[in-house]
């Protein structure tokens, strides 16, 4: 399998915080069915700002202390980008990187507010020949409240790109159901585990399989997890099957109604304890 998705660098941004951590965290993945590993750390203006030089060294040198121990897993050097208005800049200045020097581009958005300029953005990138992968779909809250944006994004040529976490409620229920809503639809492509930190997600991705396999069935499991990544890496085309526009149901839209004017008194809440 390939894990197109992950932050294990040490000391890059906010995943692997040592050396022993990005090295327990390799070994896990590989104790679970891993043998290549994208690293996409973080590249995020003013905040997270280590440059593709820096990072390929790292790159590098944990590949062959891996190699030494005959450890058998590849890596590859990508980044999961904050949409800016300045991705292509960034790229071209070698600041931030596609996956594998490919044309694909992990990206992410701000969690809860939809930034005016996306469209925009992603034209932009097409219009230089690159293929725009959105990181964790699942995960943003405007998203949830309307998913419908994303089937319009799938259609307009980006890919989807879910995390194993999602399926079993890592990141709350929401993001659990419309990711699953999201498979129902055929609007991902790619799986990743985002994994931050050592004894995580890893392992439990045997859980999440048997899961995942349930509901997509073993063929479009090996598509998401294997054959998809490794089309991405080669720099090949993902030739996608036509998304399904789906809409939420009444329950649906209670529970993150309910949800979310929770979250509005837990805020409330907090600011008087101030």
């Amino acid at each position: 399998m390939i894990d197109i998705h992950s932050h294990i660098l040490p000391n890059i941004d906010d995943g692997a915080r040592s050396i022993e951590e990005t090295f327990n965290m390799i070994k896990e993945a590989k104790n679970v069915g891993f043998d290549v590993i994208v690293s996409t750390s973080h590249y995020m203006e003013g905040y997270y700002e280590t440059n593709v030089p820096e990072r390929e060294v790292w790159v590098k040198a944990i590949h062959e202390n891996l190699q030494a121990k005959n450890i058998d897993i590849n890596l590859f050097l990508g980044n999961e980008i904050y949409m800016s208005d300045n991705i292509i800049k960034l790229l071209e200045d070698r600041k931030a990187s596609t996956i594998n020097d490919t044309s694909y581009v992990l990206f992410e958005l701000p969690l809860n507010v939809e930034p005016l300029n996306l469209y925009d953005t992603i034209y932009e990138l097409q219009q230089y020949k690159l293929v725009p992968i959105l990181a964790h779909p699942e995960r943003y809250s405007f998203v949830q409240r309307e998913p419908e944006l994303i089937y319009d994004l799938v259609e307009k040529g980006v890919l989807m790109q879910a995390n194993y976490g999602s399926i079993i409620g890592q990141y709350g229920k929401k993001a659990q159901m419309i990711v699953k809503k999201f498979f129902e639809g055929n609007m991902i492509h790619l799986l990743g585990t985002d994994v931050h930190r050592q004894n995580t997600i890893y392992p439990k991705i045997p859980q999440i399989m048997s899961e995942l396999n349930e509901l997509i069935g073993e063929e479009k499991l090996k598509e998401l997890t294997e054959i998809n990544p490794r089309l991405v890496i080669q720099n090949k085309r993902i030739d996608i099957e036509m998304p399904h526009m789906m809409k939420l149901n009444f329950k649906e839209k209670m529970m993150i109604a309910k949800d979310e004017a929770f979250g509005k008194v837990k805020k409330v809440l907090k600011s008087k304890r101030k």
